[in-house]
């Protein structure tokens, strides 16, 4: 009770939460997989409130999870146990200097200064997640392929240490190449580290031609060839690459209402393609003269270029929409790996043949930077189908070099499955740092790194 009066004190009524309804949708993930115990949200609105919390927090061995949207999906930014848990408030960011550093409370990643810039980030989930979550799991997401990754787009940041120390590291430089470049610890940390409460980052300008096609390939062979020929052709204005297979498409098509097929009919592969530039004529003659010669050589089979936005936003919607799908579909096994683009669907292959009937192997992803979202589906959650699922999807990624986390992060689900894709060395240094930085070990705990590697540290 001393402690519910403590954070009264500093947060108000308001900011202390221990409704049941609301604690329940903090307590449990985006998935419904994971479900905590937490009797108490707390809700900090400024920097100096999280850090009077974190510090009160550490004196007291207390844990603390920290929650921006909750559309995680390995369960990192919900409680395990009865942990504190937080959610930063939904109100309108505050915007500090031009347009790329502002507060990250309640801040969407839909983010523009008059619709001149743009977040260089572009989710499925944009209108739920938050700013804070992306950069703390280092979110990917449809346009990386033009933007890159947030370890380059993320400029500088302020974090709040677990002791409530508040690292102002804001600086807005291109270039700053004085020791350390400490931000980059806590861009993907998961909030294992420090909570992120600002962030400076690189907004490209808003260009004004945009292009979208909605291709079929009879192969992912044919996929893959593509994706070559897309980058020696469109060059400088291609901003996305992603595909779908038929098995992800047949879902869309089934659960979600009002979308259907743009092409004349059903194929094995579906593609993606969208050009972003600064001159409309050019641009779409361009992708026009491309999408004519891969089909004259094969590679795609048909096709349909979006005539306006409308168009645009359905092609979108169905790609976009294939994770809604699943979830109304029943049970869904969720697998975020990223490998070389020439063996993605070999794994896909190889899974259907070892689950057969049992369940529905389903493919989609971020083709042109190798990220693969490989998701089974089947009527209920079963140990059988997660036997014959785990550990062969991360051993198969392992033999071929890939990483099991491409974009959600490693959270609780994969916590013990680090060694898949990182040294022992690596992940003893991790927990070295983590020591360093969070001796009690009260930011997010059981998550990121093994526990019983935090143990030996």
């Amino acid at each position: 009770m001393d402690d519910i009066s403590y954070f009264k004190k500093i947060l108000g009524e308001r900011g202390v939460v221990q409704d049941e309804e609301k604690l329940d949708d903090a307590n449990t993930d985006w998935m419904r997989k994971y479900k905590g115990s937490s009797k108490l949200m707390l809700q900090p609105r400024t920097t100096e409130e999280v850090s009077q919390i974190l510090k009160y927090c550490n004196s007291r061995c207390l844990a603390v999870v920290p929650q921006g949207g909750n559309t995680g999906l390995v369960g990192g930014s919900v409680p395990v146990f009865d942990e504190l848990g937080w959610i930063y408030l939904f109100h309108i960011p505050k915007f500090l200097h031009f347009m790329c550093i502002f507060s990250i409370f309640g801040c969407h990643c839909r983010i523009c200064f008059w619709c001149r810039f743009i977040m260089p980030l572009d989710l499925g989930a944009k209108g739920s997640c938050q700013i804070g979550g992306n950069v703390s799991t280092n979110a990917g997401g449809l346009r990386l392929i033009r933007y890159g990754s947030l370890h380059g787009s993320v400029l500088g940041l302020e974090a709040v240490l677990a002791n409530g120390t508040v690292l102002d590291m804001l600086a807005s430089l291109r270039k700053d190449n004085t020791g350390y470049d400490l931000k980059h610890l806590f861009i993907g940390s998961e909030g294992s580290l420090g909570i992120v409460t600002k962030v400076s980052i690189l907004t490209p300008p808003k260009l004004s031609s945009v292009n979208l096609a909605f291709l079929a390939c009879e192969d992912y062979a044919s996929c893959q060839k593509l994706l070559l020929e897309a980058k020696r052709k469109l060059g400088e204005i291609l901003s996305a690459f992603e595909f779908l297979d038929v098995n992800a498409m047949n879902l869309v098509l089934k659960h979600l209402d009002g979308l259907r097929d743009p092409l004349s009919s059903m194929h094995n592969f579906y593609v993606l393609i969208e050009t972003t530039g600064s001159m409309e004529s050019h641009d779409k003659e361009k992708l026009e003269a491309f999408l004519l010669q891969s089909m004259d050589s094969g590679l795609v089979t048909d096709g349909v270029l979006a005539q306006d936005i409308n168009q645009t936003s359905s092609f979108w919607h169905i790609r976009e929409g294939v994770p809604e799908a699943l979830m109304k579909a029943g049970a869904v096994y969720k697998y975020d790996l990223s490998l070389p683009p020439e063996k993605m669907y070999e794994l896909v292959e190889e899974m259907r043949t070892r689950l057969g009937s049992a369940a529905n192997v389903v493919a989609y992803g971020h083709l042109g930077d190798g990220n693969l979202h490989l998701n089974i589906s089947a009527p209920q959650y079963t140990d059988s189908i997660l036997s014959k699922i785990e550990p062969f999807v991360y051993e198969w990624t392992s033999k071929h070099r890939g990483s099991i986390s491409a974009e959600h992060g490693l959270g609780l689900m994969k916590a013990d499955k680090i060694h898949y894709s990182k040294s022992p060395e690596s992940v003893q240094l991790m927990a070295e740092i983590k020591k360093l930085i969070d001796p009690n070990r009260i930011l997010n705990p059981y998550k990121v790194l093994p526990s019983s590697v935090l143990s030996q540290s």
